[in-house]
């Protein structure tokens, strides 16, 4: 079968994912003199990131040789960013305003720099002026499967395409840091199966183990779990990793053993002897993270344990951006928010949970992402056959490339932790 594609970017209409079109930049009077503004302001910084930022016309040079932006249509990038901050970044790549040979290498320096980007004076005033997280997204029960469904139901056959065998979307772990940054994609598979078992250590799977799995993935965890002799109870929001991960634990020889529910977590009853989670927490949303954790206590059995993976980022850029509406809640995960590392651990002791260990390797998810992205990019003819057109190409780009560039800058990280019942 066919399917009807447009290479072109299209930046009028809503495309297959649901998500807002890429409007034009804006034209009014108001945006006219903000994007003046937001000129100056990220010239300056461009240099300070010894990024060299080309126009076309002029070339502001990078002290050192930096990596280079080319600005295909300034004027409207810097509408973007003047109008929207971030937002406009990523719409303004997305809309073909700005490339760069070396999307990563360009962004890196930004992420280093991300808490003194925009002046003190001006950091005060962005409430007022960049948009706020729309009611809608907030993560109520009746709101967080349509957040979940708008990322992971986008099509199975898309994630297929660029994650490993194991389908595995989270980072792997290359057993050292140096592994790590001499890792191919030959390397992925093994190396997320690592992952997984270091986290169903830390929970102490084993034969017999009551597991309650926390966000379903595509099963690879659940069968792995399945095969220590556990019995595993999964529950997810995204029906199409229902239906993927239903058929994995079949054709594996545990559907005895595996049971995978459409269930929200706050919904889940029961006793289990380990509960493990891999990266669903950032979409649990700030406000929502004490019952997250009240959760897990309720359903730990006496003398279980939890094992967590979670995406973090500094405490206090935490705190300074929480609430602000950014392009990836816009374009990948609405309603989301990476915790801290302290603030997981406050909201873990509000629920009468205890960190017992602790096992960061963010250099390891950097390599991740530059593999899924290096697959994106090679499969990119077959996604395009499954609908998805070029403006989906460059937004998913984007978001692959700037969540390296996090990782890379050490600006997050990604941690998996041991929780127990605090005794005291």
């Amino acid at each position: 079968m066919t399917v009807d594609r447009d290479d072109r970017p299209s930046i009028s209409r809503t495309d297959r994912t649901g998500r807002p079109a890429v409007e034009p930049a804006p034209d009014s009077a108001a945006a006219a003199v903000r994007g003046v503004a937001a000129r100056v302001l990220f010239r300056r910084t461009a240099r300070a990131a010894q990024v060299t930022v080309d126009d076309g016309s002029t070339r502001s040079e990078a002290g050192g040789g930096g990596p280079t932006m080319t600005l295909v249509d300034p004027d409207a990038m810097f509408r973007r960013l003047g109008s929207s901050g971030l937002i406009g970044l990523g719409e303004a790549y997305m809309a073909g305003e700005w490339t760069a040979d070396d999307l990563v290498g360009v962004l890196v320096p930004f992420a280093e720099r991300v808490g003194t980007l925009v002046p003190p004076a001006l950091q005060r005033l962005r409430r007022l002026v960049l948009p706020s997280q729309p009611p809608e997204e907030e993560n109520t029960v009746d709101n967080t499967r349509s957040n979940i469904s708008r990322h992971y139901d986008l099509s199975n056959e898309l994630f297929a395409l660029f994650l490993d065998e194991t389908l595995t979307y989270s980072s792997a772990h290359f057993e050292s840091d140096v592994a790590a940054e001499r890792a191919t994609a030959h390397d992925l598979a093994r190396a997320q199966r690592v992952k997984i078992d270091r986290l169903l250590d830390h929970a102490g799977v084993g034969p017999g183990t009551r597991v309650l799995e926390i966000g379903t993935g595509w099963g690879e965890l659940a069968v792995r779990a399945a095969a220590r002799g556990a019995t595993v109870r999964s529950v997810t929001l995204s029906a199409e990793q229902r239906l993927h991960a239903r058929r994995k634990a079949r054709d594996c020889g545990f559907e005895d053993r595996i049971r995978v529910d459409l269930l929200d977590y706050r919904a889940v009853h029961g006793e289990y002897d380990a509960v493990v989670s891999v990266e669903m927490i950032e979409a649990v949303g700030m406000a929502y993270w004490p019952t997250y954790f009240a959760t897990v206590e309720r359903l730990l059995a006496p003398g279980g344990r939890a094992a967590i993976q979670a995406i973090t980022m500094p405490h206090d850029r935490m705190i300074a951006s929480a609430g602000t509406y950014t392009w990836i809640h816009k374009y990948i995960f609405p309603g989301g928010q990476i915790p801290s590392k302290e603030a997981m651990r406050d909201a873990a002791a509000g629920a009468g949970l205890r960190v017992d260990e602790t096992d960061a390797f963010g250099v390891h998810y950097a390599r991740t992402l530059r593999l899924w992205r290096e697959r994106f990019e090679a499969n990119w003819p077959r996604i395009a056959d499954l609908g998805f057109d070029e403006t989906f190409r460059r937004m998913w780009t984007f978001y692959l490339a700037y969540s390296e560039a996090g990782f890379a800058s050490g600006y997050l990280d990604v941690v998996q932790v041991r929780l127990v019942r605090d005794r005291r």
